[in-house]
């Protein structure tokens, strides 16, 4: 069959299989449509809820302004699919192309993409993480149960890890005047996504609310009551806390386990594919049938040195999977590359955080707007000399700006009459980040090297 027949007969009549029912996934189902897929389209999802927005679970959900059970993503048009919800993706066989379920069942593809996101991080020792009251938050399940815990009140609530999640639960739980007490193994909340420089205003946002703020620290044990409820937690510290809620946070773990063996480039990191969602092979190949968008998926980036980049933020989850479907259904010359500028936002404590960019690969922070003590500023992060990222606390309006400065590779550090000519804004200074080699519970942003076959887990920027 000619090329151009071919992609014309997948455009009406190919067989496409989304396996990921999220907000990724959705996205990408809405995009085929719109630009005029027509054949049978099959969406596999391992929960049994059709997709519903996730950033509201640590947010609006935990301070009761939103039910969990009522976060379900805005309809943009009709997808007209088979759905496949509760039953998850077990196997893959990229030469049959078919899709092996948990219940054995086998689902065929012309085109594949893969939108499987992450699941949070449990605790490790297993017996202590079955404990009643030890809780994660990823899913609209887990947010069910750990809202309804927190009705009871509890006495006080133990976070393990002072990410961005963890932060946000925090805030919270003071929201409703429950006590808290965070556990971050960094010098400061948010450290590993935004540096120490920033951190150090995270901890000061955090023991001003009347967080029990403890850093420097890890959690070694969780200790159960007769009952098989949680009632301590012991820190490497020595000290003991008091809790009957116990928060888990401890990041995110890629959902590629079900690719184990099947030959694609997946590993611990995600799915690594090119510019245009392809997937790679384990040889580094690129296939021309299997794509991948949102938190699952590494990808190169010319602003970043083509490093790929693993990210976990909602706009590039929608702006991917947009890019993946019209590159499915799409003759070559077509195609177009997903070239964005990360973009991650938070609310904290009454303070609105938001950044451009990739702020964890940043060696230096220039506040150029507003003040660190006064809590409203732009901090501005340069890698060999240019501008790599900014980060916003209540002064979103700079974003823009900074943004475009990133886009063109603009000179760092910046030099401009718009910069505020107070002492803390006058030159740059080391933003601080922790020992690379070593995970942190904050970065939502991961550089993963350049081979799209390279499953190690350590954090390898580039280094000149």
């Amino acid at each position: 069959m000619p090329a151009e027949a071919f992609h014309e007969w997948l455009r009406r009549e190919g067989r496409i299989v989304i396996v990921g029912a999220s907000l990724a996934g959705l996205r990408a189902a809405e995009t085929l449509r719109a630009e005029g897929f027509a054949g049978p389209l099959t969406m596999i999802g391992d929960e049994p809820y059709e997709p519903y927005d996730r950033p509201p679970l640590s947010k609006a959900a935990l301070l009761g302004m939103a039910s969990p059970d009522h976060t379900e993503l805005p309809r943009r048009r009709d997808i007209d699919a088979t759905w496949r919800l509760g039953v998850a993706a077990a196997g893959l066989d990229m030469a049959a192309r078919r899709v092996r379920l948990a219940d054995g069942e086998e689902v065929p593809y012309d085109r594949l993409l893969i939108a499987t996101g992450v699941h949070a991080r449990p605790w490790p020792k297993e017996d202590e993480a079955q404990l009643d009251g030890v809780f994660v938050l990823r899913t609209r399940d887990d947010a069910v149960r750990l809202h309804r815990r927190m009705k009871g009140p509890p006495r006080r609530v133990l976070i393990i890890g002072a990410g961005f999640t963890g932060s946000e639960i925090a805030s919270a739980c003071r929201n409703q005047g429950i006590a808290v007490t965070v556990a971050e193994r960094a010098g400061a909340p948010l450290v590993g996504a935004l540096g120490g420089v920033i951190g150090a205003v995270a901890a000061e946002l955090h023991r001003e609310n009347g967080v029990d703020l403890r850093t420097g620290v890890m959690v070694t044990g969780l200790e159960g009551d007769a009952t098989g409820r949680v009632r301590a937690a012991h820190l490497s510290d020595g000290r003991v806390v008091e809790t009957d809620v116990v928060v888990v946070s401890l990041g995110a773990t890629r959902n590629t386990d079900w690719l184990v063996g099947s030959g694609l480039g997946a590993g611990p990191r995600g799915i690594a594919c090119d510019a245009g969602c392809r997937a790679f092979d384990f040889r580094g190949i690129v296939t021309d049938d299997i794509y991948v968008a949102g938190d699952v998926a590494r990808s190169p980036h010319p602003l970043f040195g083509y490093q790929f980049l693993s990210l976990e933020h909602w706009g590039n989850a929608v702006a991917q999977a947009e890019v993946a479907a019209h590159n499915m259904i799409s003759a070559g010359a077509d195609r177009r590359p997903h070239m964005w500028v990360p973009a991650f936002w938070s609310s904290q404590f009454g303070v609105n955080i938001k950044s451009v960019g990739v702020p964890s690969m940043g060696e230096e922070v220039m506040i150029t707007q507003g003040s660190l003590t006064e809590r409203r500023f732009v901090g501005v992060y340069g890698y060999q000399g240019r501008v790599i990222a900014a980060v916003s606390f209540d002064n979103t309006r700079w974003l823009e700006f900074y943004q475009r400065l990133i886009e063109t590779g603009a000179p760092f550090p910046v030099e401009f009459t718009t910069v505020d000519r107070r002492p803390e804004g006058r030159k740059p200074v080391p933003a601080d980040f922790p020992d690379p080699s070593l995970p942190t519970h904050g970065p939502t942003v991961t550089l993963s090297g350049y081979s799209p076959a390279d499953r190690q887990l350590v954090f390898t920027p580039a280094r000149h």
